[in-house]
């Protein structure tokens, strides 16, 4: 498999505060990756040098074998859905959809054709006349997905998208977003603090803490062999224990 990016000894100062250590990893061609981590980690700090809102201090990071350390954002071919999906309340969906198709000179004589096809593939079609108001937060975040999508980026990032969201729904979009990432061959990066969703979705796992990777390793080889302590007690421990609960609360309602 290709490596699609690869992060060189990238750190992160703020002032003082240095948020970033030396990170590096790469993310294979059409892998699905997910960043877990404790809030303060530097999760977002990395997703936001990764599309380009901010600049390292130190490091590298090149896509296709290019280096696009100091490439603007939109030079990139990347794409991000937010936490907070960022759509136009005062659209509709397909206008959501269809906007940044219209900007894009490249994409501008088909922004009709391919933002319907777009949400008929993420099962929105029945909706397409719908404001973001009147959608549930899952359908709320197909549409973020389906834009981010529109523009065929390369690698698509995602910061948290389903912290906000009821369990039931996170559990249904685990599987779609895994579906759509199989449909389009998506190179996706996820940020995530919750274990579960992490080894629930990702082809590997990249444990980060204090601003430095503990483990990059598949779900299974992290259960089968964590890296060390932290990555034990953060991850291990943390699944174990939504487990020992989830049987504890099965027993009380027998």
């Amino acid at each position: 498999m290709n490596e699609k990016l690869v992060v060189e000894n990238l750190s992160k100062v703020f002032g003082t505060n240095e948020v970033l250590h030396g990170i590096g990893f790469t993310v294979r061609e059409g892998e699905f990756l997910s960043v877990l981590g404790p809030s303060g980690c530097g999760k977002t700090t990395l997703l936001r040098m990764l599309i380009g809102l901010e600049q390292p201090t130190d490091g590298k990071i090149y896509k296709d074998g290019r280096d696009i350390t100091n490439s603007a954002p939109f030079e990139r071919g990347m794409g991000i859905v937010f936490q907070n999906y960022a759509l136009f309340e005062n659209m509709t969906v397909l206008g959501n959809v269809e906007y940044a198709l219209r900007k894009n000179p490249a994409f501008k004589e088909k922004a009709r054709e391919t933002a319907e096809h777009l949400i008929e593939q993420v099962g929105l079609a029945e909706h397409k006349e719908k404001r973001p108001g009147k959608l549930s937060g899952g359908q709320q975040q197909r549409v973020a997905i389906a834009r981010t999508l529109a523009l065929n980026p390369d690698i698509i990032l995602f910061d948290e998208p389903m912290s906000a969201l009821d369990v039931d729904t996170r559990l249904s979009l685990r599987g779609e977003l895994k579906n759509i990432q199989k449909k389009f061959g998506s190179t996706m990066i996820y940020i995530t603090h919750d274990q579960e969703e992490a080894f629930a979705m990702s082809d590997r796992i990249m444990v980060l803490n204090e601003g430095k990777v503990q483990q990059l390793d598949t779900p299974r080889g992290i259960i089968d062999h964590p890296a060390n302590d932290y990555v034990e007690r953060f991850v291990i421990h943390n699944i174990q224990l939504k487990i020992d609960s989830l049987i504890q609360f099965a027993r009380t309602k027998v």
